[in-house]
């Protein structure tokens, strides 16, 4: 049984998709051990309280340099002995000793087709308005292992999704959502559990 913990900044609408999942068998072999967030006021934590999972909040604005709080975030998140580590919309750079530590053990959903709109700047709409921005015709999510860049490291599923004439960045955040971020992270996920995926020399094998 892969043993999950979800770090969450804020409403949890990826982290509802993974208990959903789990909770319908799109995802076997998993389960959730405990949700993380920096921020005491996300919705996430209530999603979670009401699931029956574990959710605690630890906030660098709790340590009094960013160095106390990587110790202390890396100790907790070491206390529940989890198999894979899920970012699932959260806003806090990643300690190095943490992905050194849970090296191809860390994923994280991205609100675009990498290599587009990503990297340092590119979160929540502000991806969305680059694409809007640029004229794309064709955008989607990313499901990706963490390393020490920014949206940098190998590839596990993507999935491309239309934007539409007179799109918002907010309405185009949803149909991204809905059409493919809450449906590749659980994916990735169930792969992951079920043994299906590998990663070698920064390239990820898929066994169906």
């Amino acid at each position: 049984m892969l043993k999950l913990a979800v770090l969450v900044s804020g409403g949890g609408t990826n982290l509802q998709a993974i208990l959903d999942a789990i909770d319908t068998g799109k995802i076997t072999n998993a389960r959730v051990e405990v949700v993380i967030s920096n921020n005491p006021g996300a919705y996430a934590l209530e999603r979670a309280a009401r699931c029956g999972v574990e959710g605690i909040c630890i906030s660098p604005k709790e340590y009094e340099n960013r160095a106390a709080f990587n110790a202390a975030f890396l100790d907790k998140l070491n206390s529940y002995e989890v198999d894979l580590v899920v970012m699932a919309g959260f806003l806090v750079v990643l300690p190095p000793e943490m992905i050194a530590q849970y090296r191809n053990r860390i994923i994280n959903i991205h609100p675009s087709l990498i290599p587009s709109f990503c990297g340092t700047g590119f979160y929540g709409l502000k991806v969305h308005e680059g694409a809007l921005a640029r004229g794309v015709k064709v955008t989607g999510a990313t499901v990706h292992f963490v390393d020490e860049g920014t949206d940098t490291g190998p590839i596990i599923l993507q999935k491309a999704v239309e934007v539409c004439e007179g799109d918002t960045p907010e309405v185009l955040q949803r149909r991204v959502m809905e059409q493919a971020e809450w449906k590749i992270l659980p994916k990735a996920i169930d792969l992951i559990a079920n043994d299906k995926v590998s990663v070698a020399d920064g390239h990820v094998t898929i066994k169906e």
